[in-house]
């Protein structure tokens, strides 16, 4: 198959939704997944209604045996995938970004923080990486955060020193590793790995008091989800600039 065949979890709303919308925009085939199904197939329905190839796969990337489901459907249905966007997430902490929860964050919520913001990532990305081997341009793009970084954090003087929400942003530093690592571990093929910090966007998770829009929020996804051959790998990237670890 020539054309393009591209996975975006979390795709029910948000920078998901959009990014599905802006790859079928161009051209690329959608299968736009979410854990809700009712939800799910709304918003296929609205993508469809845009001219858009588009289709739903219901995955919860905390439950296995949909993993293994998604890797099936793929396999069957196109036998190869071109493009994974791991755009689910969850913060679950606060809603006071301006706080540091290290010295109060339970076991609980930390390890359900990373079980959907990591743990899980890898687990599909692994899964479904035989089928993107078969690609003859596979683009991994990891939804990350500036808030996965450890530089910024560490400096006084930057924009993100006083957020430390320390489960979401330690699962955001992890999966940037993961990039880092899978990158490695793909060199010398055509597969390119790379995280996405989608900047402070009006979602659910950023509030109406984020000054970026949604279909901004999408860009750096959906740029690194169509790299062309000799783009970036292993990087950590916002809107084409690169940020520090």
């Amino acid at each position: 198959m020539s054309k393009k065949i591209a996975l975006v979890t979390g795709a029910n709303k948000g920078i998901g939704f959009e990014t599905a919308r802006q790859l079928g925009k161009q051209g690329v085939t959608v299968i736009a997944a979410a854990r809700n199904k009712e939800n799910g197939i709304k918003a296929v329905e609205q993508l469809k209604a845009e001219g858009i190839d588009a289709e739903f796969l219901q995955l919860d990337v905390d439950k296995e045996q949909e993993i293994r489901f998604a890797y099936e459907y793929i396999l069957n249905r196109y036998g190869k995938l071109d493009i994974l966007v791991n755009n689910a997430g969850i913060q679950v902490e606060s809603n006071e970004w301006g706080i540091n929860t290290a010295a109060t964050i339970t076991e609980e919520v930390l390890r359900k923080t990373f079980d959907t913001n990591f743990f899980n990532v890898v687990k599909l990305t692994n899964t479904l990486l035989p089928l993107i081997k078969k690609s003859e341009a596979g683009r991994i793009v990891n939804l990350s955060s500036i808030l996965g970084s450890l530089t910024l954090h560490a400096d006084s003087s930057s924009p993100i020193y006083g957020s430390k929400l320390f489960a979401y942003d330690a699962s955001k530093t992890a999966l940037n590793a993961y990039t880092v690592h899978l990158a490695a571990s793909l060199s010398g093929t055509r597969i390119k790995v790379n995280s996405a910090h989608p900047g402070w966007v009006k979602t659910d998770m950023g509030s109406d008091a984020a000054p970026m829009h949604v279909i901004d929020g999408a860009k750096t996804s959906v740029e690194l989800a169509l790299l062309k051959e000799d783009g970036p790998t292993g990087k950590y990237i916002h809107l084409g600039a690169e940020l520090p670890w």
